[in-house]
């Protein structure tokens, strides 16, 4: 297992540091996304690592840029890694967690899909029968997949604030009705297919979120990561019960062992355990062979 990478230091103008990703200044039309083995959970990034996380993000989200390409245009470029980083311990450290991609105008909302009933949604539902506004059918469980899969998308925080849910009004208010219309359709489009062909590969995606920007001429653009471990509630069908979580690929497993502290989700995260390090990092690479090999 490599040594974990909790933060990059390249020879580019550091432009921002994200929850997971350091991001770069390339030139005017080009960025470049270094994905670190950091991990957030509750919105707050843990000061302990992940190893070879990055890189797993990094190969999931370019399977899948690849896997979507007909359905939307995405922010990959064909710019070389190797002509950016022209110091070869950099690219030697890079070429498996770095992206070079194009500069867009992201959205100011993540897009969220939810086929099945967990998380957040979960206690929505419990609370009010609802998830942002939209009316769920009576009598439903945890883990229920939902009749069909419902788009509920919320604010995007930055580092250190929660995310908020909004309902599809607050998001045209935002972005223009066509605009949020189009989201929410290449949203549920891009869940409906990932979901059967994981399926296919014995993951159930419960839920995942996508985010998106504009071009110059104002067209949708797939940005940032799709369909990872750390976007996504992953669940192995061979453990999959209505009426109980079933163990996860995904930092969900993470989120369950902080519940179980006395920790109030706020900054500073607690120090993570090595076992439940060592058990994440192999959910994580379980989740790689099983999509993409």
């Amino acid at each position: 297992m490599s040594t974990p990478l909790f933060e990059s230091q390249l020879q580019l103008s550091l432009r921002q540091r994200g929850k997971v990703r350091d991001i770069y200044t390339v030139d005017d039309q080009h960025l470049l996304i270094v994905a670190t083995d950091r991990l957030s959970a509750f919105d707050v990034v843990l000061p302990t690592p992940i190893p070879n996380k990055g890189a797993i993000l990094t190969s999931l989200s370019n399977f899948w840029f690849k896997f979507t390409n007909s359905l939307i245009s995405n922010h990959l470029s064909d710019m070389s890694l190797r002509n950016v980083l022209s110091d070869n311990t950099e690219y030697q450290k890079m070429q498996d967690r770095a992206i070079i991609v194009k500069k867009f105008k992201p959205l100011p909302i993540e897009a969220i899909v939810r086929g099945y009933l967990a998380g957040s949604g979960w206690k929505d539902y419990k609370n009010s029968g609802a998830i942002c506004d939209i009316t769920l059918p009576q009598g439903l469980q945890l883990a229920d997949k939902l009749p069909v899969p419902i788009y509920t998308p919320s604010s995007k925080a930055q580092v250190g604030e929660h995310d908020e849910n909004i309902d599809f009004a607050e998001t045209s208010a935002l972005i223009g009705r066509r605009l949020a219309e189009q989201v929410r359709d290449i949203s549920l489009e891009i869940y409906t297919r990932a979901r059967d062909y994981a399926a296919a590969r014995g993951i159930i995606i419960a839920d995942t979120k996508f985010e998106f920007g504009t071009d110059m001429n104002g067209q949708l653009v797939l940005i940032d990561e799709v369909l990872t471990p750390d976007s996504s509630r992953f669940w192995p069908v061979e453990h999959y019960q209505v009426g109980s979580s079933p163990p996860s690929f995904d930092k969900q497993f993470v989120r369950d062992y902080l519940e179980s502290l006395n920790w109030d989700k706020n900054p500073p995260g607690p120090v993570l355990p090595s076992e439940i390090i060592e058990k994440t990092a192999a959910k994580y690479r379980e989740a790689q062979e099983r999509l993409t090999v």
